[in-house]
């Protein structure tokens, strides 16, 4: 008898799958015009990215906000490049975050992010316009849908029509739309996917006015690097966008097509990129005193962190980093002093919001830690402040609200689910 409801259960499965097949049906790919299957409408796809893209930026640190005109040019390069795509209506966004990774990603809807560690590896506005029009390509030919498609295709015969999302560093800590959010953007993109972004992207480029050989050494570049395993691309462009010697062969074949020359535009990226530049020696910093506290060595990493923060006190970044530090040396009060710096530098930053209620909470200071998780949950919901969530309430005498809050906790799995399941048998018992 269970076999016979397997069997009929995995028939429903494929029926709602061909029914869904039939009722989207194929449509025109808008950037190559070839037929493919839809079946996620572009009301979907717009309402997944306008969504997850804040999320998003939060999981992969945040807003480059200490240099607001930096931002501003790379939304005027991406303008230009979106309005000569094919589909110039789309509701494009551009933003810098505040990662070190070199790396750039697109969601749906044409909502892209280049990191300020790419951008520091950039020669001229020509090579940032070739890696702005290869994103504008991945959101306007859907490659991000498609593989949302081939997942729910994947999984039919297990999970119905769910999407099947692989862990990242962020399984089990961040949850819902964001979690989705972070795994497109750092999904690897198939070889198709990525000639097909080139080859559109070299041809937006030179509608553009752009000389489109920056593609073509921008490929090259990356190509040499990746020989070398040069630190930051291997976890970034090269494991989301992984370059090949053919991707050049393609590029130069259809610069040679087109016609070599056009705009560069380095005096003016050179300026544009002077702040960043500027203060690229602190995030070098970073990045030292994070791998250090990594390895155990809190003292050394101490050290390093004040030099970021000497360098650039402005950032949010750096005192999160020498609060976790403080946290790791159980000084529980400069723990505190940092994160609540965080947190008045970029209040909408939840993971600032996250560690300042985290360590209210161990000082006892309820109402502190209840508001910052909150807002933490606001911005982008984890499992780790719901728990936290629940706790106060249990300390707070308000039993129901803590059952509800280990409840959803608990459905989300990972080491958070089992405490919260532990601490929901322990208030039902």
């Amino acid at each position: 008898m269970e076999q016979g409801v397997a069997k009929i259960t995995k028939f429903h499965i494929i029926t709602l799958l061909l029914s869904a097949i039939t009722l989207t049906g194929c449509s025109v790919n808008p950037v190559t015009g070839e037929q493919q299957l839809s079946l996620i409408s572009e009301s979907q796809e717009l309402s997944m990215g306008a969504e997850q893209y804040t999320p998003t930026q939060q999981t992969q640190g945040g807003m480059f906000y200490l240099d607001s005109e930096l931002t501003l040019y790379v939304r005027e390069v991406g303008q230009k490049l979106a309005r000569v795509s094919d589909r110039p209506d789309l509701p494009y966004e551009f933003v810098v975050l505040n990662n070190s990774v070199p790396n750039a990603w697109a969601l749906p809807g044409g909502k892209i992010a280049i990191n300020r560690g790419l951008l520091v590896k950039l020669e001229d506005e020509a090579q940032l316009a070739s890696v702005i029009g290869h994103e504008i390509v991945h959101a306007a030919a859907r490659h991000s849908v498609q593989r949302m498609q081939n997942g729910m295709l994947i999984s039919a015969g297990v999970a119905g029509l769910g999407i099947a999302l692989t862990d990242n560093e962020w399984a089990g800590l961040i949850m819902g739309g964001a979690a989705l959010g972070s795994q497109l953007a750092l999904a690897q993109y198939g070889q198709g996917d990525e000639l097909e972004s080139d080859y559109y992207g070299i041809l937006y480029m030179k509608e553009a006015g752009y000389d489109p050989v920056a593609a073509v050494e921008l490929q090259e570049l990356f190509v040499e690097l990746s020989k070398g395993q040069e630190s930051g691309f291997i976890d970034g462009l090269f494991a989301t966008h992984p370059p090949s010697v053919k991707r050049v062969q393609e590029n130069q074949a259809l610069v040679n097509k087109i016609g070599a020359g056009g705009y560069r535009g380095k005096d003016v990226f050179d300026r544009k990129l002077a702040t960043l530049r500027k203060l690229q020696p602190a995030y070098t910093a970073h990045d030292d005193a994070l791998k250090l506290a990594a390895n155990g060595d809190f003292t050394s990493a101490l050290t390093k962190v004040n030099e970021a923060i000497r360098l650039a006190p402005n950032e949010a970044m750096f005192y999160s980093l020498r609060g976790r530090i403080y946290e790791e040396q159980n000084q529980e009060q400069k723990a505190e002093a940092d994160f609540e710096k965080a947190v008045s530098l970029y209040p909408e930053m939840f993971e600032y919001r996250l560690y300042n209620g985290l360590t209210a909470l161990k000082l006892n200071q309820l109402t502190k830690a209840r508001e910052n998780l909150s807002r933490a949950n606001e911005i982008v919901p984890t499992s780790i402040a719901y728990l936290r969530l629940g706790d106060i309430a249990v300390k707070e005498n308000r039993r129901d609200e803590a059952i509800a809050l280990y409840t959803k906790v608990a459905e989300s799995g990972g080491t958070a689910g089992e405490e919260a399941k532990r601490k929901l048998a322990q208030l039902t018992q």
